[in-house]
C-alpha cells in the first residue's frame, strides 16, 4: 500500500479574481442572469473568437438542448451523431422526438468517421453533430460540404475544445452552431456553465427569444414592443451571476491556463512515446489541420481487461485513471432502438480507452509519478 499523497483525475482551481466577482456581483444587486458579467463573457467571447452571437447557458447540455429547439426539431426528423459522446449530445435532440442516428468513430481516434456519413444522411436528416473529442477537430471539410451538399446543418460540439482550432479557426464557430462547457473538469471552469454559438445570422433573433423564455423581452427592452409577451416556446437557459463571474475571472487567465495544460500534455505525449512505439499503447493523434488545447490525454490499451489492470495498478499508488463514454447505440436505455449497425471502433474505444489526470495545479513531480506508473505496468507486461 502507497502512503503518497493521491493524484486526482481532476482538480478545480482559482487562479485569478473569481472570488472578487463573485462578491461584485452579489453586491451589485443582480445575482439573476444577463447582467455585468454575464455580457463581460459574451463581448470576451465576440472579440477572441469574432462570434456572431454568443449566449451564455447553464451548461453545454442546456446549450445543445437550445439548440434543438432552434433548429426546430420534430418526431421523425433524424440526426446524425457520433456513437461515442456524452449521453448529453443526443438526449437534446431525443428530447425533441428524433430518430438518432449513431455513427462510428475514426479507426485511429475517438472523432466521428465523416466520410462514413454520407450514406447515413436521408431524406428526413435535419442535423448532423460532430463531437471534438478532446479538443481536437473532426473532419470538418467533409462535414462542412456534406451540410452545404444536403442543406442539413451542422452542430459543433466543442464541449472539449476552447482554444482549439482548424485551419486556424477557433472550434465551434465553423458549423451552423457550437456549444462550448464551462464544467469543472473543463479547461475554463465555472462549476457549471455552457455557450451556444449561433453562427448563422438568420438565427440569432429567434434564438434570443428561445433563450428569453419564448417571449419577446429583448425587443420590448429595446422599446421594439409595447408588450412583454409569451410568443414561441422556450425555456430558462441563462445562468446566475455568480456563474458569469467566476467564469470571466477564467477567461481573463485564458493563455496562462492553456500554456500550463499543454505543458502537462505535451510531456506525456513526448515521456510516453518509447511505450507507443514498443506497439502496447496508442497516444492520440492531432489531426491535419488541427491543434491541440491540452483538454485530455488518453492512451488507448489493448483490451478492457487490460484498461481495468491498469487503472487498478495505479489506484495502489494512489493515482486515478479514469476511462470515458460508453458507446451509445449499446447502452440500457436505446439498445432496443439501434437498427444493428455494427460500430467496432465506438466500441473500441468504449472499452480501451484511458484518460490520465491533467489539470491546472498538477505538479510537475506529481506527473513524473503518472509517467512513471504507466511506464512500469507496461514493463512488468514484457
Amino acid at each position: 500500500m502507497s502512503f503518497s499523497t493521491q493524484i486526482p483525475f481532476n482538480k478545480p482551481f482559482l487562479i485569478g479574481k473569481e472570488m472578487e466577482y463573485i462578491r461584485r456581483a452579489v453586491e451589485s444587486g443582480q445575482l439573476s442572469g444577463g447582467g455585468f458579467f454575464t455580457e463581460a463573457v459574451h463581448q470576451f467571447f465576440q472579440k477572441r473568437y469574432a462570434l456572431h452571437q454568443p449566449l451564455l447557458t447553464t451548461s453545454c447540455t442546456d446549450a445543445l438542448e437550445l439548440a434543438a429547439l432552434l433548429l426546430d426539431i420534430q418526431p421523425g426528423d433524424e440526426v446524425i451523431l457520433p456513437a461515442f459522446t456524452y449521453v448529453s449530445t443526443a438526449n437534446a435532440f431525443a428530447l425533441r422526438g428524433a430518430k438518432l442516428v449513431f455513427a462510428d468513430s475514426q479507426p485511429d481516434h475517438p472523432n466521428i468517421d465523416a466520410i462514413q456519413l454520407e450514406r447515413l444522411i436521408t431524406p428526413r436528416t435535419r442535423a448532423i453533430v460532430c463531437v471534438h473529442y478532446a479538443g481536437m477537430a473532426c473532419d470538418l471539410e467533409t462535414l462542412l460540404a456534406l451540410a452545404k451538399q444536403y442543406n442539413i446543418a451542422l452542430i459543433e460540439d466543442a464541449a472539449h475544445a476552447i482554444e482549439s482550432t482548424w485551419k486556424g479557426k477557433q472550434l465551434g464557430t465553423l458549423g451552423t452552431l457550437g456549444t462550448f462547457s464551462f464544467h469543472e473538469t473543463k479547461n475554463i471552469m465555472a462549476g457549471e456553465g455552457g455557450l451556444l454559438c449561433i453562427n448563422d445570422k438568420h438565427l440569432t433573433q429567434h434564438a434570443r427569444i428561445i433563450y428569453d423564455k419564448g417571449t419577446n423581452r429583448q425587443a420590448f427592452l429595446h422599446g421594439q414592443a409595447n408588450k412583454y409577451e409569451w410568443i414561441a416556446l422556450g425555456s430558462s437557459f441563462a445562468p446566475s451571476e455568480l456563474i458569469a463571474a467566476y467564469l470571466l475571472a477564467q477567461l481573463e487567465e485564458i493563455e496562462k491556463i492553456q500554456t500550463q495544460r499543454l505543458t502537462i500534455w505535451n510531456r506525456y505525449q513526448n515521456e510516453l512515446q518509447d511505450i507507443e512505439k514498443s506497439g502496447k499503447i496508442q497516444l492520440p493523434k492531432i489531426p491535419q489541420h488541427a491543434t491541440s488545447n491540452g483538454h485530455i490525454f488518453y492512451l488507448i490499451c489493448h483490451s478492457a481487461s487490460e484498461r481495468k489492470q491498469l487503472i487498478a495498478y495505479c489506484a495502489e499508488k494512489n493515482i486515478q485513471l479514469t476511462f470515458h463514454y460508453q458507446s451509445l447505440h449499446q447502452s440500457p436505455y436505446f439498445a432496443q432502438q439501434h437498427d444493428g449497425r455494427k460500430l467496432p471502433n465506438a466500441d473500441q474505444f468504449s472499452q480501451c480507452l484511458v484518460r490520465l489526470p491533467v489539470f491546472y495545479e498538477l505538479r510537475a513531480e506529481e506527473q513524473t509519478r503518472v509517467i512513471e506508473a504507466v511506464s512500469s505496468f507496461y514493463k512488468s507486461k514484457n
